[in-house]
């Protein structure tokens, strides 16, 4: 993984003031860059007539033997940034690295028909930028799912450049920044542009290139659609014990695929400065199902003398705190609650405790995780948020997670900004005293995406019992649209500004791909009660691999198992699609 940040300005001398916000704004940029690539910055400045092109990368080391500095540079004048992972499509050996076989690839391509060929046959998560000099254009694009952060700024009057970047500095005068569509690759004609000579008609000259050339097999260029198949009254499944013949073989193909998925993301991660035994894999942990499945699954491919870090975060409530001690206030009349609210908390007869649901349920799974994978050392990782480092960090998620803006994706960035971070501490085993502890891992696995795409959310339901079957396969592609422009690149924002780097196994291609062509009713079944019907497909399989507990557990969001929703007294009738500026 690494950091991209590009700009594109006039050497005309006759704008100074757009000149000196760019030199103000960028070095900023630059240094949130190197956050996300500590290993090795570089920065490469190319001069096209009138228009002067920067490129700056940062590099985070997690393919091949060697470091590689970035941007990629080629003998012909092609330059390459690169953000992202090949993990399938292009051949690369345990000592090479990625994104310089990618740019092999692309040095080969003659037009834009090739570029898009060459990434419509690789998956993996990734943002990109590709100067082609003979052509004098300059490519860029996002994965299919969008699951690495671009944003740009178009040029305007009172701020004449044009910004691509990994980062954001927040709100900021020097730019207006928008996450770039992840349904073309980009195209930049530098040659028109800079016959225009008017950096200020560069929209003109931008093209979309389609990810799905005619007559081409690209099987990485798109998620595919859902299977619109209507079930006629389906066999249903009694209970998670046993498995009805109809699922039996999509239960062991949906294992087949998670695995494969969750061993190319954890194999080859290289080592840091010789350090035998420390953990290079961590997973964000609730206990729930999702999160199970890739601890189990990743046990099976990472080397067994490295731990696995379980990440479990949890935060000091204050509004929940004064719910237990004071009851609801909610139903008081309006001038005596809002004399309530106004009163701070008294302390001195409470005792902060951290027991959050997600917490009361990863120590759970944690002790069924060690039963099944005995030999595996599983450093369950508690950290624990005070509601004065809560409050002091907001001003720097706020930053990280821009443009993002509302309650809600304040309250999911701050729970992986803390969890990310994996400093707190771990016991060797329940009632053992705590031993502080800071995970080393570069590389988390997230569980993002298995509700998507089986049917995990209260909505799938509701759309059944108001329209049957027919309105549940239109939620679920619904979802698979949504995915590319819900937060993955805000929380590859966040989780990166630690120099590590958050990897989805349910989003690979091949993933959903395979859950995308599977009849509805064999992924989920909301005839049946919650805790079963719900990706039915997922727990049946959880279920069979021994994790019987995770199998059956409910739904619950991020934001309110960890306690990071709504903290302050006052809050808890902010909806989360406020923004955060009200």
């Amino acid at each position: 993984m690494c950091g991209i940040c590009f700009s594109l300005c006039s050497t005309n001398t006759d704008n100074f003031a757009g000149r000196e916000a760019l030199q103000e704004l960028f070095p900023k940029l630059q240094a949130a860059t190197a956050l996300r690539g500590p290993d090795t910055q570089s920065t490469v400045c190319v001069d096209v007539q009138q228009m002067r092109l920067t490129f700056c990368a940062s590099e985070l080391r997690l393919r091949g033997d060697t470091p590689v500095k970035q941007p990629h540079t080629g003998a012909g004048g092609n330059l390459l940034c690169w953000n992202g992972e090949v993990f399938e499509g292009l051949k690369v050996q345990t000592e090479e690295n990625d994104g310089a076989k990618l740019f092999e690839a692309l040095q080969n391509a003659k037009n834009s028909h090739d570029i898009s060929q060459v990434f419509g046959s690789i998956e993996g998560p990734y943002a990109f930028l590709y100067y082609q000099r003979a052509l004098n254009v300059l490519y860029f694009a996002r994965d299919p799912l969008g699951r690495r952060s671009l944003l740009i700024h178009h040029p305007d009057e009172a701020r004449p450049y044009f910004l691509l970047t990994s980062v954001s500095d927040g709100s900021h005068p020097g730019y207006s920044l928008d996450e770039i569509s992840t349904e073309h690759v980009y195209c930049l004609d530098l040659a028109g542009l800079c016959a225009s000579g008017n950096i200020l008609t560069l929209t003109s000259f931008l093209s979309h290139i389609s990810r799905s050339p005619e007559g081409v097999d690209s099987p990485f260029d798109q998620p595919r659609c859902v299977n619109r198949a209507l079930p006629e009254d389906p066999p249903k499944a009694e209970s998670l014990d046993c498995i009805p013949p109809h699922l039996v073989s999509p239960v062991d193909k949906l294992i087949a695929e998670l695995d494969r998925s969750v061993m190319l993301q954890v194999q080859h991660i290289p080592r840091r400065n010789s350090a035998v035994g420390e953990a290079k894999v961590a997973v964000f942990f609730s206990g729930g199902i999702d999160s199970t499945m890739l601890a189990y699954l990743a046990d099976r491919h990472v080397a067994p003398e490295e731990p696995i870090d379980l990440l479990n975060v949890a935060f000091e409530n204050p509004r929940k705190i004064a719910v237990k001690v004071e009851g609801n206030v909610g139903g008081l009349p309006k001038r005596e609650k809002k004399q309530k609210l106004r009163e701070p908390l008294d302390y001195t007869t409470v005792k902060v405790s951290y027991d959050v649901p997600d917490r009361i349920t990863g120590l759970q799974e944690v002790e069924e995780l060690r039963r099944l994978c005995p030999n595996r050392k599983w450093n369950f990782l508690e950290v624990d948020v005070p509601f004065k480092e809560s409050r002091n960090a907001r001003t720097r998620v706020e930053a990280l997670m821009f443009p993002s803006r509302t309650v809600m994706d304040l309250s999911l960035a701050i729970a992986l900004y803390f969890a990310a971070r994996g400093i707190g501490h771990i016991r060797p085993h329940p009632g053992a005293e705590p031993e502080a502890y800071t995970s080393p891992a570069r590389v988390l696995l997230n569980g993002l995406g298995s509700d998507e795409l089986m049917g995990g959310y209260g909505r799938h339901r509701t759309a059944f019992k108001a329209a049957g079957w027919q309105a549940v396969i239109d939620e679920l592609q619904l979802e698979i649209d949504r995915i590319p422009t819900r937060n993955l690149g805000r929380d590859d924002r966040v989780i990166s500004s630690w120099g590590k780097e958050t990897r989805h196994p349910f989003l690979s291609l091949s993933v959903v791909n395979f859950l995308a062509q599977l009849p509805v009713h064999v992924k989920m079944d909301p005839r049946l009660e919650s805790g079963l019907g719900e990706k039915l497909l997922l727990r049946l399989a959880a279920h069979k691999l021994g994790l019987v507990e995770a199998s059956a557990r409910k739904k619950r969001a991020m934001q309110f198992g960890s306690h990071s929703a709504r903290m302050a007294p006052g809050e808890g009738d902010r909806k989360g699609d406020l923004s955060i500026d009200n």
